[in-house]
């Protein structure tokens, strides 16, 4: 068979739904497909398509949701049912949703389980849940996307599932079944075209000097190109395996060399001996959880761990050795390095010549890794085996890993986590549990590795278990996890190790007798009984839920569960974002340079020298403004576009970089210098004490001013108990939409300009852009087609965005796109009022308020926003409940810090707060009085 042209070219080559590619696609979650000529078999599994590295896939076969189906072909089952059980709201992550699905689904008709009833697939319940578990939603919530992967397991309780448009109450099971759209696995799309299997039978290598990617194929080749970095010829170079610590750690600088680390044997081995499993450095966590997940149950113990560490997209690309080295070098809070720390793994360097074995724990504390250090190995050891050999000793081993985070499963680093091993014997002297050679790793807690605790470890050897003893251990494990002073949560940081650590040995000492079966106090040699499970099954993520809805047919077709008019398309990834817009011909990007101090003059703002060769066309700043210098415009009042001489916030925007791409504007914006002056001004307001001392505050309209309730001192005098001066602090909270701010102006004919926006409020933005580019109203088109995410977040914040990009298209005549990064977005958004309250309460003896008294002071920032109406809407929520006199003072501050705006259900969500921590306090003070009367009642 002859060579593609392609391939002796040695050019980029791959495929996207089937047809060949010599170029880049982008989605978020997609299915990776290779293939492997020596065994004759695909290997398909998710990758996140933002982090991976156009020439880390030559060769490979990606599939998008578009590749299922589409409009035209018509759509896949996956699609039409994300759509009929109102799955997709905003619909910006339902692509990479419908993608983890579908590889969960491709992969589970490789395995030789039972053909399943037609309409339904191999998966399992829980397995279709897990399949999404890395998959972030903000809209929609988890119970209708959960019910969707459900309904391809042949194992589901149709009466399980919730809302949807497919049948109605009452319905059948064989009705239900046959309404859902059917889902075929024959007919499933090849997502490894042949065309792409001949090009792989030969070495897909690419041209290095076109291409400025490296593959070295072995260790001595490797150490040649380090070499020649180190000579000093001036090249930025990227070592790469699977590029997800960019997920972690952004990099706005470009590289001149790729090194790709996984065509070297010695990095990308997995093998076994009788002392344990050693894993290259290269090998992905997915493939080193499924070599370990056939081992024994201590491996398997090692497993249950590592499924909880990112999600399984990420998994399938980060690499076991980048996971250790980004711990070692960047001091990046891992769950794994904690894990191996604890059952004593060991690391194989390479540096130059000379080769060696360190454990973990050296490997931790030594200086950063340089350039040349090569990370080749890890060193599992066989703990099982280990204590099968010593038998004789009657020694059980004891460990177990501890992990707590924001979710349970994917996307969210540890708050702390843990690994305890330990062996444990009887005493010869008494009834008790003698722990000897112990191994206690805490990680993730704001320090700058994982750590052995060994002076718990030196107090507890030899020692005979008991409360006391454990006691003690517990206050000296908190002497030793101290955490650093900008560590968040940190009371609560401390108290996971103490708890983890207890946990760990609480049931050896509730009791000593060993039972009948060997284990030690209801412990196996390697686990408690709760964990003593088949660990190729998860229990399922979602509690049991339901959902009732009754219909009315009085107001038919209101409240029919009627699918979302493009909820499929969203699915299928037709739907188009602004950020799908093509870009137009000499389209330019912006990017914020924004405001570091919170109250200073603005001097001046200077580009570094490689900003401006980097592609950088333009700053524009309020001098640049036709109009008025205006961002948002409210009922309440303005807020200026850019900040003038003085910035008076910090993450107040102050220009607009105009480059030609969105890195270089991110990266001119980033190391843009701005001159402040802060001499003979006043410090800034930045807490509510300098609020009152300084008494600013905005203006409520009357018409916004909630009304009052009775007379608050004749219900206090009416009270027979009192709270006064309780207090609550609320913090603020972000918005965190998947789509961040992003908009695209494009000058038109006529002096007039049309703007793309995903904005709440397209009206809002129309005048301002009008009266910032100092146009009629009618020559300005606001397009809003939808919004990737909202919550309030895209009603008066989007506008300044939108206005921005609007100036500088129709000042330089270009068409002018910016997409917001996450950092900007969160510096210069604002997001939840945070405010602090004070009240006071009078209660009869039977627990009714007769009195409450509020003075709340809400930080709105620098703006008012539309801050004037949160007053209103929190009394609304209080009054729910009846609390007799109610009486309020609240003020709206004025600060230095980033204005507040609306945020999904606003003041709503505050008041409900405040409510019931009311109530919660009126409950624990006469929570006592209450179980007497209880136990007096049920006396008689």
């Amino acid at each position: 068979m002859e060579k593609s042209e392609s391939t002796l070219n040695n050019s980029l080559v791959f495929a996207v739904n089937g047809k060949k590619f010599e170029g880049g696609y982008g989605a978020y979650v997609v299915l990776l497909s290779k293939y492997n000529p020596v065994l004759d078999q695909v290997d398909d599994f998710t990758v996140s398509s933002c982090l991976t590295l156009l020439c880390s896939i030559n060769g490979c076969s990606i599939t998008t949701t578009e590749g299922l189906s589409n409009t035209k072909d018509g759509f896949h089952p996956i699609h039409e049912r994300f759509s009929g059980f109102h799955a997709s709201q905003c619909g910006f992550c339902t692509p990479g949703m419908c993608m983890s699905l579908f590889s969960a689904l491709v992969n589970a008709e490789k395995t030789p389980r039972p053909t399943p009833p037609p309409g339904f697939s191999k998966l399992e319940v829980s397995e279709d849940e897990r399949a999404i578990a890395g998959n972030l939603c903000r809209c929609t919530g988890y119970r209708p996307i959960a019910d969707v992967c459900k309904t391809f397991a042949a194992d589901i309780d149709m009466e399980d599932l919730g809302f949807n448009s497919f049948w109605r109450k009452g319905d059948s099971k064989e009705v239900k079944i046959n309404n859902l759209p059917f889902y075929n696995h024959s007919n499933e799309i090849c997502t490894f075209p042949e065309f792409l299997k001949n090009e792989a039978r030969f070495a897909l290598l690419l041209d290095s000097r076109r291409y400025s990617w490296y593959s070295p194929v072995s260790i001595e080749e490797l150490q040649r190109l380090l070499g020649s970095v180190e000579d000093g010829n001036g090249s930025r170079v990227k070592v790469v395996v699977g590029n997800t610590g960019m997920s972690y750690y952004t990099e706005l600088e470009s590289f001149d060399k790729y090194i790709d680390l996984r065509c070297i044997p010695e990095l990308s081995m997995i093998r076994r001996d009788d002392t344990g499993m050693i894993i290259g450095a290269t090998v992905t966590i997915s493939k080193a959880i499924e070599a370990l997940r056939e081992g024994n149950i201590f491996w398997k113990k090692i497993v249950y761990h590592m499924e909880k560490v990112a999600s399984g997209f990420m998994r399938n690309s980060a690499s076991l050795g980048g996971n250790l080295v980004l711990a070692q070098r960047n001091h990046f809070p891992s769950d794994i390095t904690t894990v191996l720390l604890a059952v004593g793994s060991l690391v194989n360097l390479m540096n130059g010549l000379k080769s060696e074995e360190i454990t973990m724990e050296e490997f931790l504390r030594r200086p950063e890794l340089d350039s040349k250090s090569i990370l080749v190995s890890v060193k599992i050891p066989d703990w099982n085996r280990i204590m099968s050999i010593c038998s004789r000793t009657k020694m059980k081993l004891l460990f177990d890993t501890y992990r707590a985070a924001p979710r349970p499963l994917g996307n969210a680093l540890s708050y702390l986590n843990a690994a305890l091993m330990a062996k444990i014997s009887r005493c010869t002297s008494s009834n008790g549990m003698v722990v000897s050679d112990y191994r206690f790793a805490f990680g993730a807690y704001g320090t700058k590795h994982a750590i052995r605790a060994t002076k718990v470890e030196e107090f507890l050897t030899g020692k005979v278990l008991s409360v006391d003893v454990l006691y003690e251990a517990v206050k000296l494990l908190r002497s030793i996890v101290v955490l650093d002073d900008d560590t968040s949560y940190p009371a609560y940081r401390s108290s996971l190790a103490a708890g983890f650590l207890f946990e760990f040995f609480s049931h050896l000492v509730e009791g000593n007798a060993e039972s009948p079966n060997g284990y030690v106090n209801g412990y196996s040699t390697l686990m408690s009984p709760a964990r003593h499970l088949d660990h190729g099954k998860v229990s399922t993520l979602l509690t049991s839920g339901k959902q009732e809805v009754e219909l009315n047919k009085q107001y038919h077709p209101v409240g029919e569960p009627i699918a979302k008019s493009g909820a499929v398309i969203q699915a299928s990834g037709e739907a188009v974002y602004v950020d799908d817009i093509p870009s137009p011909t000499n389209c330019l990007h912006g990017a914020f340079i924004f405001s570091t101090k919170p109250l200073a003059r603005v001097k001046g703002i200077e580009l570094k020298p490689k900003s401006v060769a980097d592609g950088v066309n333009a700053v524009i700043s309020f001098k640049d403004i036709l109009g008025e210098n205006l961002g948002i415009k409210t009922g309440f009042g303005p807020k200026p576009l850019f900040a003038d001489d003085f910035t008076r916030c910090t993450g107040q925007c102050i220009a607009l970089v105009v480059a030609d791409t969105q890195k270089h504007a991110d990266m001119a914006a980033d190391l843009a210098v701005v001159d402040y002056n802060m001499e003979n001004l006043e410090p800034p307001i930045l807490s509510i004490e300098g609020v009152v001392r300084k008494s600013s505050f905005f203006e409520v309209p009357s018409s916004f001013q909630p009304k009052q309730v009775g007379d608050f001192s004749k219900g206090m005098a009416e009270a027979d108990h009192k709270i006064l001066s309780a207090e609550i602090k609320l913090g603020s909270q972000y918005y965190f939409y998947m789509e961040t701010q992003t908009a695209l102006a494009v000058p038109d004919e006529d002096n007039c300009i049309v703007v793309y926006s995903p904005i709440q409020a397209p009206e809002y933005a129309q005048s301002t852009i009008s009266r910032c580019l100092g146009i009629p109203e009618h020559n300005v088109r606001v397009i809003t087609r939808r919004v990737g995410g909202g919550f309030g977040g895209k009603a008066m914040k989007a506008i300044p965005v939108a206005t921005a990009c609007a100036l500088a298209a129709y000042n330089l005549r270009r068409p002018v796109r910016m997409y917001m990064n996450p950092k900007t977005d969160m510096k210069t958004t604002g997001g939840r009022h945070p405010m602090e309250v004070t009240y006071s309460m009078g209660f009869k003896e039977d627990g009714k308020i007769t009195a409450l008294h509020l003075d709340i002071l809400i930080n709105a920032g620098i703006g008012i926003d539309i801050s004037a109406i949160i007053p209103l809407f929190i009394v609304g929520a209080i009054k729910k409940y009846d609390r007799g006199a109610f009486s309020f003072d609240i003020k709206v501050c004025r600060t230095n810090h980033s204005s507040k705006s609306a945020m999904r259900g606003p003041g709503e969500v505050q008041g409900t707060f405040i409510s019931e921590a009311v109530i919660e306090h009126l409950l624990s003070k006469n929570i006592h009085q209450y179980f007497i009367d209880i136990s007096v009642k049920s006396k008689h």
